[in-house]
């Protein structure tokens, strides 16, 4: 592979289980431009605390790729396939790349978060409104989340901590998250 992939837009490998370190290894030995975010959690082992660093989208590396050529990529060991529409991969956006770049160079603390967008059924979490459920309406810029909760064929609206809500009927998915990040 030619290190000239600075053109070339980024894509989403979706990768087996455990190996998003063995193939980032494996894309940069064959010269690939590859990006795999790391974040720092605490483990606790029968004997003792470690910190390890795990993937911040686990199952997932990102790669500058030349679409027409990537048969190399894709025979790597522990590459499931390229993200994409059916067998047409799509490039991630590349704005979406460089905040994830960003943040990840700040060196502040991060960790994974599960998707929230407008119009999503979401439940409190914690707090005086555990367990309500509504429609998540707007994300204020005080790190903030408006809710809209449907009482007796009306809605009302209430404001609250970010920290406060999931989406709503993932709690498994939270709860292993919550476990595997120590959030």
């Amino acid at each position: 592979m030619l290190n000239q992939t600075a053109s070339f837009p980024w894509y989403a490998l979706q990768v087996a289980s455990r190996c998003e370190k063995a193939v980032a290894s494996g894309l940069a030995l064959r010269g690939y431009c590859e990006f795999l975010p790391l974040f720092r959690s605490r483990r606790r082992w029968s004997d003792r605390f470690q910190d390890v660093d795990l993937p911040l989208f686990p199952g997932y590396v990102f790669c500058q790729l030349d679409v027409n050529h990537r048969l190399p990529a894709l025979l790597i060991p522990g590459v499931v396939r390229i993200v994409g529409l059916g067998k047409t991969p799509i490039p991630v956006d590349e704005n979406e790349i460089g905040a994830v770049q960003a943040v990840v160079r700040s060196g502040l603390l991060l960790q994974p978060w599960p998707f929230l967008k407008a119009g999503q059924s979401v439940t409190i979490a914690e707090g005086p409104l555990r367990s309500v459920t509504g429609i998540l309406t707007q994300i204020d810029g005080s790190d903030r989340l408006v809710v809209s909760i449907t009482l007796l064929q009306r809605s009302l609206a209430v404001a609250i901590p970010r920290r406060s809500v999931r989406p709503a009927g993932d709690a498994g998915d939270w709860a292993r998250l919550r476990r595997a990040t120590g959030v």
